[in-house]
């Protein structure tokens, strides 16, 4: 069952406890760990710098993750890596500095090589849960009425916008991520596992 078809919070809540089974089922080599690490590590280090940034080790784990829980884009990857350790800390403290902005940060981080839209969703997801939900075409999917997913701003931009509404529905404790992390557990993962 799609989620989105309910605004029962139980219902809501039973997909997003199914998350951690349904990330051990992709069959992904380290992607239990770069989960784990990913949703309870990373945000709490970014957080707690100030001012917030990512470095450039963060960044290459985080687009690990993205390509372990999605498509393994080898060159994103290598691009990736060509970032400087300078570079990373500039262009993320430029961004994380525009949080809540629903454009900048993700303009902002996408400057960076082998970094696109979800990639950008990703970091602002670790450091800004309420705002920026991961960017995930599997998610996007169980929207009613989205149609195709071009990963550009502008797409983005209507997928937060959705999921941060859904969140509202479902109360204060929920936020985007939670909401795209439920939908993503409730669509079975990248190949659909069930």
């Amino acid at each position: 069952m799609n989620p989105w078809d309910s605004t029962d919070r139980a219902v809501w809540q039973a997909a997003l406890a199914r998350y951690p089974e349904v990330i051990a089922r992709q069959g992904v080599a380290k992607l239990v760990e770069r989960d784990r690490w990913y949703r309870d590590e990373l945000p709490g280090q970014i957080v707690g710098r100030e001012p917030r940034y990512m470095t450039r080790d963060e960044l290459l784990r985080v687009v690990e993750w993205k390509m372990a829980r999605g498509v393994w884009r080898a060159r994103n990857l290598a691009l990736a890596r060509t970032n400087s350790p300078e570079t990373v800390d500039e262009i993320s403290r430029t961004a994380l500095a525009r949080v809540p902005d629903p454009q900048a940060p993700i303009a902002i981080l996408s400057k960076l090589a082998g970094v696109g839209p979800a990639t950008a969703s990703a970091v602002l997801a670790a450091s800004a849960p309420e705002v920026y939900p991961f960017f995930d075409d599997l998610v996007a999917a169980q929207i009613p009425g989205f149609g195709a997913v071009d990963f550009t701003p502008r797409v983005y931009a209507r997928y937060r916008d959705a999921l941060q509404e859904r969140a509202r529905d479902l109360g204060e404790d929920w936020t985007a991520t939670l909401v795209e992390r439920a939908l993503w557990a409730a669509s079975g993962g990248k190949a659909g596992v069930s």
